[in-house]
């Protein structure tokens, strides 16, 4: 029985979710939620997930938010032996690291950077970019002597970090100057299961929104 997939496709935590159903072969019911027209704060949501956010998984009846919850939570359940997330508990710790740096380090630098231009219109300030950029260099120096971010295999923190990578490379953010990240990026879009259907189409569509919110606010 497929599970119900509260989500955007635009929304890297959704792709992140996208991504690990894709290499697990679980099938999902998907139901967009346009958080545009405010489907998000409609009664009947908030009664299924009270944080009224994105995305929300609704398995046999349980039901379960945030991407990173959703994607140890499908591993453990229908992973079996999966490399995404395997039972060792040091390989475990690593990439919950690497996973607490992407939301933490990476995507909050990332947010305060870019987020002010696109919701307030306020200049781009260099200091936040120079954060996110220090936030680079620390995935680039883990990347050193590594074949993927946790390790030799593919986890669900190469996923999570693929997510927002894609994202931030996207709108114009250069990752040039990170020989690392670029040939993990490259990997981990080779090797992804399903990655452009996943994630690849997602980050167009980012794209696409951020544009009209650019426009929304230009004038």
């Amino acid at each position: 029985m497929p599970i119900d997939f509260y989500h955007s496709k635009a929304s890297a935590p959704c792709r992140f979710v996208e991504l690990v159903a894709a290499a697990l072969h679980v099938p999902l019911n998907r139901k967009q939620v346009d958080l545009m027209a405010g489907e998000h704060m409609r009664p009947e949501y908030i009664k299924m997930n009270p944080q009224h956010n994105i995305p929300t998984i609704v398995d046999d009846g349980f039901v379960l938010w945030e991407s990173r919850a959703i994607g140890r939570y499908l591993v453990n359940k229908y992973g079996g032996d999966s490399s995404l997330y395997p039972k060792d508990p040091q390989a475990r710790a690593v990439i919950d690291q690497r996973l607490d740096f992407d939301i933490g380090t990476l995507y909050a630098r990332f947010y305060q950077y870019f987020y002010p231009q696109v919701l307030e219109g306020k200049s781009a300030d260099e200091g936040e970019l120079k954060k996110l950029h220090e936030a680079f260099a620390m995935l680039n120096t883990f990347l050193e002597k590594n074949k993927y971010v946790a390790g030799e295999e593919l986890t669900l923190a190469d996923l999570s970090l693929v997510a927002n990578v894609s994202t931030i490379d996207s709108v114009g953010i250069s990752i040039a100057e990170y020989p690392n990240i670029l040939r993990w990026f490259d990997l981990v879009k080779n090797t992804a299961p399903d990655y452009e259907e996943a994630n690849g189409k997602g980050v167009q569509e980012y794209k696409e929104v951020i544009g009209k919110l650019r426009s929304l606010n230009s004038n």
